[in-house]
């Protein structure tokens, strides 16, 4: 594998914009669309998101980003790595990034969501030390979200 790199990135970039199709595309295949949760990239709040994207040599190969639910607290959002190029650590990275970003803000706990149908999502976040808990804001009432939290020190 060569040099993996972490760049920030605009809503707009037609890499993550990419990427993110890739990504709802693989979750519509796997979930009613009710229970899909995009984020929408023309709303008000999208400059709030911090977003990444991983590029292996030139390649965009992954993307990430977290959005602010309050002071103290984010929620990581659309963490995904292309399936060509999955098991190589690249989804480690972009989380354990957008947490040391996460942390250098000021923020104290990040939470996300998943679903059972990812089994290799919620193995990673594990092992990254997320613990599940209960399902919050818009997942509460949603069948096949499973949520996870973490302090970040």
């Amino acid at each position: 594998m060569g040099e993996l790199t972490l760049q920030f990135s605009e809503p707009n970039n037609e890499d993550l914009l990419a990427l993110i199709a890739k990504l709802d595309e693989y979750l519509y295949s796997l979930y009613p669309s009710e229970e899909v949760f995009v984020v929408n990239l023309d709303g008000p709040k999208v400059s709030d998101v911090v977003f990444v994207i991983a590029y292996l040599e030139d390649v965009s190969v992954g993307c990430g980003a977290y959005r602010p639910l309050d002071e103290r607290t984010c929620e990581l959002k659309r963490i995904f790595v292309d399936p060509s190029y999955r098991n190589k650590g690249i989804a480690s990275r972009i989380v354990s990034f957008l947490e040391q970003e996460a942390a250098h803000a000021g923020f104290t706990s990040l939470l996300l969501e998943t679903g059972p149908m990812q089994p290799e999502s919620i193995e990673l976040y594990k092992k990254l030390g997320f613990v599940e808990i209960e399902r919050f804001g818009e997942y509460v009432d949603c069948p096949s979200s499973i949520c996870m939290g973490k302090k970040l020190s």
